[in-house]
């Protein structure tokens, strides 16, 4: 049961991996899965591991790092598998609490229609969930899940859960090419989420090697197209789409800044005039950055956009 990190992500700052669940064990064979097939479907939470032995591994890495020096933001459940197929994530969650960290699990939101993953969960202080459709046939063919989930209860799950969660709800929509990512489908998704009123949704793409090989990301003109229509349902949206690095940091290196923004939030042109004014710039720094195939111009509504132009090199 390894533990791993801490390394940085934009969603939990820096994050203490823990991985609750034997390898493939999931609910789901997500078509975009950067772990491969899941060949041991489950949808019946069982014991992996036991409580104490998660809880003496974390308290060790957690020692170990603080000799270090090393900060730590969030503990986080984010197994190569379903977390909440762990029936003892609740009492894990509660032991390791006495660390005095924070607590995240990043899950496929499965299970939430089960009472006992609920009552798990809320013990956390912030969970991830995953809304790739709230359509059951565009579900099946990105998420391949267990033949006796059903999307319908899925969801009304997720949001009985946010009704009594007092922690973070955060969720991830993963975008595949000419399966999900059309307007129809993320109207529908943003309105689901208007409803569930998360503290942050974000629009992800599949930047690793997929378990199947015809995935492919969308255009960058698609994902600005995705942002802005969740933009008009929720109030806080940002794209997993760059490198973790400096992002959100302004260093003072204009080229630099401008892609670690772009990369999260696509840029409207009024608003990056405004920066490179306030940067002591000018717009010859973003046509360099376009004639060096690092920025795109997209258009939303009769408004121009910038977006960092995706390149798989550049990604962890």
């Amino acid at each position: 049961m390894p533990t791993f990190g801490p390394i940085p992500s934009r969603r939990l700052g820096r994050s203490l991996g823990i991985n609750n669940i034997p390898p493939k064990v999931c609910t789901y064979s997500c078509v975009y899965c950067q772990i491969g097939k899941t060949f041991n479907v489950k949808i019946h939470p069982q014991v992996f591991y036991s409580p104490s032995q998660i809880f003496n591994e974390v308290r060790e890495k957690v020692e170990k790092s603080r000799e270090k020096g090393e900060s730590i933001d969030y503990l986080t459940f984010v197994p190569d598998g379903e977390p909440t197929l762990d029936i003892n994530l609740g009492k894990e969650i509660k032991l390791i609490k006495s660390l005095g960290i924070k607590i995240a699990v990043i899950s496929n939101s499965s299970l939430i229609d089960q009472k006992q993953v609920r009552e798990n969960l809320k013990e956390a202080d912030l969970v991830s969930l995953k809304v790739d459709s709230v359509e059951e046939k565009i579900w099946r063919r990105v998420n391949h899940p267990h033949r006796n989930l059903y999307l319908k209860s899925i969801l009304e799950g997720m949001l009985k859960f946010s009704e009594s969660f007092k922690g973070k709800i955060i969720t991830e929509t993963m975008l595949i090419k000419n399966i999900n990512d059309d307007g129809q489908n993320i109207k529908k998704v943003a309105d689901f989420l208007a409803k569930l009123k998360p503290s942050q949704s974000y629009l992800s793409l599949p930047i690793r090697p997929p378990a199947d090989s015809w995935v492919q990301s969308p255009s960058e003109e698609v994902v600005n197209q995705s942002y802005n229509l969740f933009k008009e349902k929720v109030d806080r949206v940002e794209c997993l789409i760059g490198y973790e690095g400096n992002a959100f940091a302004f260093t003072g290196e204009v080229e630099e800044d401008i892609l670690s923004i772009t990369s999260v939030h696509p840029m409207r042109e009024e608003a990056l005039k405004d920066f490179l004014k306030r940067a002591k710039s000018d717009w010859s720094t973003i046509l360099k950055l376009i004639n060096k195939g690092q920025l795109v111009e997209t258009d939303y509504k009769g408004n121009k956009f910038y977006i960092r132009k995706f390149s798989k090199e550049n990604y962890i």
